[in-house]
């Protein structure tokens, strides 16, 4: 029984060490085939029209972000402030430049960092401003047979391979790697 319990541990043992390098890869890359074309997609519905349409979102980015200030003031943008400006301008941003540094693994554990928080947002506003919680299906319920709430489900598995990547890095291909190689050779 020894020896099986030593192989299995000089077998799995290898094979972290050999996957250790690859499950950030693979973490980029799923992330990249899963929802890198979600948070574009959403990204682009928040865009203004025109070349300057990234500084003024559009009227549905301040629905999206702030539903129920827009229903107050019957979907008249002028009357909100500057704090809904930023912020609707800031999350339409993140929601660009954060995937795109996470799959090109450009300061990898900050862009998850800030997807993570991202994510809760996202989340709180679904249940909250869109009335979510009313809705048990979206909600959902953690350890039920259902694995399909938009919520407690999906976004848990969102969060874990963001995660990976807060407490694994970029990995090997990576921009992340070759900064720190460049700033190697700069402290040598």
């Amino acid at each position: 029984m020894d020896r099986i319990i030593t192989l299995h541990g000089r077998v799995f043992a290898a094979i972290e060490r050999l996957g250790s390098g690859l499950l950030p890869l693979l973490a980029r890359f799923v992330f990249a085939a899963t929802l890198l074309g979600y948070f574009w997609a959403s990204g682009m519905t928040k865009l203004g029209d025109g070349l300057l349409g990234f500084l003024r979102p559009s009227t549905g980015a301040y629905a999206q972000i702030f539903p129920k200030a827009m229903e107050a003031v019957t979907y008249d943008v002028s009357q909100l402030s500057v704090f809904h400006w930023l912020v609707v301008v800031a999350g339409t941003w993140a929601e660009f430049l954060l995937p795109l540094m996470i799959v090109i693994g450009l300061f990898t554990r900050l862009a998850a960092l800030g997807m993570i928080g991202f994510v809760v947002v996202q989340s709180l506003t679904d249940l909250y401003g869109h009335g979510g919680i009313g809705h048990p299906g979206t909600l959902g319920a953690w350890f039920d047979r259902a694995s399909d709430s938009l919520i407690l489900d999906q976004r848990a598995f969102w969060v874990l391979l963001l995660i990976t990547l807060v407490v694994k890095g970029a990995g090997a291909l990576s921009v992340d790697r070759l900064l720190a190689v460049r700033m190697g050779a700069k402290a040598a």
